[in-house]
């Protein structure tokens, strides 16, 4: 109940009076039945953006420290996400990212849509990086479609650290339901699930215009802040 009231009566017509988002391709989100919609992940807002235009419920994996963080803001959180149907996904380890597809497969088995953002984390500099294969195996799984979306302008209203969006408009583009079907059977072959998840990330890539990065976000996030802390503090870490 919470979901639908924040979709339509608090957080959705005041996000489209302020962004005044423009959607383009949103008859290729099916009208009813199991699908996947995979789409770049620029900015926080991109959690309340896309579901607010989408007539169905989507329900999205989301990162578990949402769920855990500290203090009275981590508390309102972490009921924020539960309250409007979100999945916690524990990021670490291969056996966390087992969990994540167990957790997808039992939305897509009701027969609802399932959003995932197959970076695995947000664009640190609004470049598009190289997705990890969850979503190959859910949608060879599940055997559904997989909607690609570009979230067009999200990282400049609100690029990661910025707590207060700016008013600017974005763009939602979603492409047309990429179909797997001639994968049945192959969803432990791990070439096959690099390829499927490539063709996604590739048609997002059409749909965004991003400049792609062919490396794991996590990774050049990593490297990133270990040159910051180098820089930082050079003498401690020779």
């Amino acid at each position: 109940m919470f979901y639908y009231v924040l979709k339509y009566v608090l957080l959705g017509p005041l996000l489209r009076v302020l962004f005044r988002p423009r959607i383009e391709g949103l008859e290729h989100i099916p009208a009813d039945g199991a699908a996947i919609v995979a789409g770049n992940h620029l900015s926080f807002s991109d959690h309340f953006l896309m579901p607010a235009i989408i007539k169905r419920r989507i329900t999205f994996l989301a990162k578990a420290e949402y769920f855990t963080g500290p203090g009275v803001k981590g508390r309102l959180t972490a009921a924020f996400f539960r309250s409007a149907g979100q999945i916690p996904v524990d990021r670490s380890g291969k056996e966390a990212g087992q969990a994540a597809i167990r957790e997808g497969l039992g939305v897509l088995a009701k027969g609802e849509l399932l959003g995932i953002y197959p970076e695995g984390t947000r664009s640190h500099d609004g470049r598009l990086y190289k997705g990890k294969v969850g979503v190959a195996a859910m949608a060879l799984k599940a055997q559904v479609p997989v909607v690609p979306c570009a979230m067009v302008g999200t990282f400049e209203i609100q690029p990661p650290g910025q707590v207060v969006p700016r008013v600017k408009r974005v763009t939602i583009r979603f492409g047309e339901p990429l179909d797997f079907s001639r994968y049945e059977g192959m969803d432990n072959e791990k070439a096959v699930l690099r390829a499927v998840t490539d063709e996604i990330m590739y048609a997002i890539l059409e749909l965004s215009g991003q400049e792609y990065v062919d490396r794991y976000a996590a990774d050049v996030k990593a490297e990133v802040k270990a040159e910051q802390q180098a820089k930082r503090f050079p003498r401690l870490l020779r």
